[in-house]
């Protein structure tokens, strides 16, 4: 069932397109809530966001929009929960003075944003089937075997070409590290 569709459904509250969306969705909210906890969500935190997330779609399943995609939706309620999960994770005393300031500084920053268009650079110039491979494995969350054999690949052959693949990315930033 393509997205439009599965939206058209949900809108209409169907539970089947609900149980689509969370086998389909689940590793793509899984990703975004862990990027945006920053390494401190423990599996249960993961699965209980997630679990959030798919609430909330079901409870505004009536107000998507068939045209503008499920993902960009899924993607900023994930990241809302994470944040929100965050902010009650604080401490509520006073920071001490001599802890230094955990948020990256300006320059950092703008390490990180150049070292991600490099990274994203690198990435589209892999060839195809490879550049698909890494994204829907890497930054989307789909399951080796569904991405390989989507492909046309076996799974040996999808693992072969993910690690050529690293290597390759590990050279390309390096020499862009290296340049600079």
């Amino acid at each position: 069932m393509d997205e439009r569709t599965l939206i058209k459904k949900l809108n209409k509250q169907s539970r089947d397109a609900l149980d689509q969306a969370v086998s389909r969705y689940t590793p793509y909210v899984s990703a975004v809530i862990l990027r945006a906890m920053a390494g401190r969500a423990c599996r249960e935190d993961v699965e209980e966001l997630c679990a959030d997330v798919f609430v909330a779609l079901w409870t505004h399943a009536d107000t998507l929009d068939p045209e503008q995609g499920i993902r960009p939706w899924l993607a900023v309620v994930a990241k809302n929960k994470a944040t929100d999960r965050l902010r009650s994770l604080r401490p509520s005393g006073p920071i001490p003075e001599d802890v230094p300031d955990p948020s990256p500084g300006p320059e950092e920053l703008a390490q990180r944003r150049d070292q991600s268009a490099r990274l994203w650079a690198a990435v589209d110039a892999l060839d195809e089937p490879d550049r698909t491979l890494f994204v829907r494995y890497y930054y989307e969350g789909d399951k080796l075997r569904t991405v390989a054999a989507e492909l046309g690949l076996s799974q040996t052959a999808a693992k072969q070409r993910l690690f050529r693949g690293r290597k390759a990315l590990k050279a390309a930033l390096q020499e862009g590290a290296e340049t600079r």
